[in-house]
């Protein structure tokens, strides 16, 4: 049997959309939860000696790294449902989205919650510019994909869906709601929203 062992952060959106992957593939793994803000272990160290950072996929002793990356490899090593579209159009699409969620939401978003001010008000309507395109994207679907059918885009949006709903909140921003967007979802995440409330009050308390 394949040992499969995946270097991450329950914290991390990174890390969660290589869980999903798997979870669809069926694929058993031994979760290794590293300590990312602190001290991270001498084997992820090792395992990624580029970037230094989760999440990392061991797979038979051979680390694959980037979570794009990790999602492609694991949609070609394992069966099941399809993650990537095989249709090379469909599958360009799928890539420009990714790209379009971790270079520009994640970056904005994450910022958004972070900065005060001017900048605040400037990033405030970057972010809504981007939620309208993802908004008129679904337009009404539940997926990317088919509408029904989960697929990359969706894992690679989980950052927008459950974490950005959280940090806005405990930012005291209204950017990302249900009456704004209402094809999106925003599941409550308790222990996300007590992880970055820590997040906000040592960045409160260094100032």
């Amino acid at each position: 049997m394949a040992e499969v062992k995946l270097y991450g952060s329950w914290s991390s959106p990174f890390s969660y959309r290589i869980e999903v992957a798997l979870k669809l593939k069926g694929v058993e793994y031994e979760f290794i939860d590293e300590d990312v803000h602190n001290k991270k272990s001498p084997l992820l160290l090792k395992y990624n000696l580029v970037h230094k950072k989760v999440p990392v996929l061991v797979h038979n002793d051979k680390p694959i790294c980037e979570s794009l990356v990790i999602l492609e490899y694991i949609d070609e090593t394992w069966e099941g449902p399809s993650i990537w579209p095989g249709d090379p159009y469909e599958r360009a699409t799928a890539r420009l989205w990714a790209k379009f969620f971790d270079e520009k939401c994640v970056h904005a978003m994450w910022k958004v919650c972070w900065s005060k001010g001017e900048e605040q008000e400037k990033l405030k309507k970057e972010c809504t510019e981007l939620l309208k395109i993802l908004e008129s994207t679904l337009s009404g679907k539940k997926f990317f994909r088919t509408g029904e059918t989960i697929g990359m885009v969706d894992v690679t949006g989980n950052f927008v869906a459950y974490w950005f709903g959280i940090l806005q909140e405990l930012a005291g921003l209204q950017v990302f709601t249900k009456e704004k967007f209402p094809n999106e979802n925003l599941p409550p995440e308790d222990k996300l929203a007590a992880h970055f409330q820590a997040r906000f009050r040592a960045v409160a308390a260094s100032k």
